[in-house]
């Protein structure tokens, strides 16, 4: 790995931000440096200090006027859902039936599980999302093709087969024992490779009876250093079917309180219709709620209380749950996100939006010190972003006049097209993407 300089406006948060004239809680450089070595950041700051300590010799990528920022974190969705993407007309269960796990029963197939996690990492990549948790399907071939693809790649992902006894068709179907035996062989082959890291996945109440919780249970007390990932409390029908399952249960929430499951390292996607009671016994055992705007949208399952979980001091982070969430790009994601917050007469600066699809849900993954931020030492995982990479943003782009007014134009009107430039581990990806299909079409044309 060569020695790299990344010279734009540098941005990158230091805490959350408490308003939108909050300007301690970021760091932003005009004409900054990101000096990296070896897949590390080594140092920031001014160009021309951060330029003398790497040397005359060192390669200068030089993305002027472009924002510098920490590579986006997305901590919700599923690879496997990469071509159910609108699918039409449906609400929660009745999607998953007809579309979803349809869709998932290919992925026993090796070379079909391959070619999609192949696309689904490049999807992100182009969205500038460099770290993602990711559900797989219930074979552990769609596992191996996931970290095989993040692992080509450099990326660091969190994933991990989705765990299902019942209530789904027989093809996709495990047993609580076989649940736990593939997921502890999953674990021992991927759990700390590279960048991987294991998410024990039971889907959710619905679709594991108590004896493949029980083993959930198991693996988690087993491995306390894996991340936990399942749903809760998406829809009304969903809480209703999943109660009735578990009539000893106080709530959904109390379901996986029961099996030990909620932990600092537990992400929960959805958490819409939840009570002061149930959020409060999240804050309490540090769990996350995951906001997945475009996809409580699209399904029409209902708006996250963004202002509840603080007042209650519970955990959140933000995600596109692909492939209910109707796009890849965390910038589209958090448009949606302030629009949810807005009905609900909640305000959602541009400096929040951008510092939770960066520090912020790097600090919901325990993972702060790697990614989320640029600092020494952090992973050199960074997105470059263009706030006129269209013609519409280049006319709005000229009135700007402030960090925040740009940030919010970038979310409100921004996606892929926006992605200048994505680095992981130091090496630039879209560049990459573009040598290899410019390559591809020399050889198509001489063959």
């Amino acid at each position: 790995m060569r020695d790299l300089l990344i010279r734009g406006r540098v941005l990158t948060f230091l805490k959350e931000p408490q308003g939108i004239d909050d300007t301690a809680s970021y760091r932003f450089i005009e004409d900054g440096a990101v000096f990296v070595r070896s897949g590390k950041i080594v140092h920031i700051g001014l160009y021309a200090d951060v330029a003398k300590q790497a040397g005359p010799d060192t390669e200068v990528a030089d993305h002027r006027p472009h924002l510098v920022l920490p590579g986006l974190i997305d901590t919700h969705l599923h690879f496997p859902q990469t071509q159910a993407i609108a699918s039409y007309g449906a609400q929660l269960l009745e999607w998953l039936n007809t579309y979803i796990f349809v869709e998932e029963q290919k992925f026993k197939a090796p070379e079909h599980a391959a070619f999609i996690a192949g696309r689904f990492m490049d999807e992100l990549l182009s969205n500038g999302t460099t770290t993602a948790a990711a559900y797989c399907s219930v074979h552990p071939e769609s596992v191996d093709a996931f970290f095989a693809a993040a692992e080509e790649r450099d990326m660091l992902m969190i994933g991990g087969k989705v765990m299902m006894d019942r209530n789904a068709p027989d093809a996709l179907q495990d047993t609580s024992q076989k649940g736990y035996d593939e997921t502890k062989a999953l674990i021992a082959r991927w759990h700390g490779r590279g960048r991987a890291h294991y998410a024990i996945t039971p889907r959710f109440a619905i679709t594991s009876t108590p004896e493949q919780m029980e083993m959930s249970r198991a693996l988690v007390a087993e491995h306390p250093d894996c991340y936990v990932q399942t749903h809760l409390s998406e829809n009304r029908d969903e809480i209703t079917f999943a109660t009735s399952l578990y009539p000893e249960a106080k709530d959904y929430t109390d379901i996986y309180a029961r099996y030990e499951l909620l932990g600092r390292k537990t992400l929960l996607g959805h958490c819409i219709h939840l009570s002061d009671r149930e959020i409060s016994a999240l804050a309490e055992t540090e769990a996350v709620g995951v906001f997945c705007p475009t996809s409580n949208l699209f399904l029409g399952s209902g708006l996250f209380d963004r202002d509840r979980f603080d007042k209650l001091g519970a955990r959140h982070a933000v995600a596109t749950d692909v492939g209910a969430g109707t796009s890849f790009s965390m910038l589209e994601t958090m448009d949606e996100a302030y629009k949810v917050l807005h009905l609900q007469g909640q305000r959602f600066s541009p400096l929040n939006s951008f510092y939770m699809m960066t520090l912020g849900n790097a600090r919901a993954l325990d993972l702060e010190d790697r990614i989320g931020s640029l600092h020494a030492g952090a992973d050199a995982d960074i997105v470059v972003l263009d706030s006129r990479a269209k013609p519409a943003m280049e006319l709005r782009m000229q009135v700007a006049s402030s960090l925040a007014e740009e940030l919010f134009i970038v979310q409100t009107m921004g996606d892929d097209r926006s992605v200048a430039e994505v680095y992981v581990a130091g090496e630039p990806m879209k560049c990459r993407r573009r040598q290899t299909k410019a390559q591809a079409d020399v050889e198509l044309a001489t063959a």
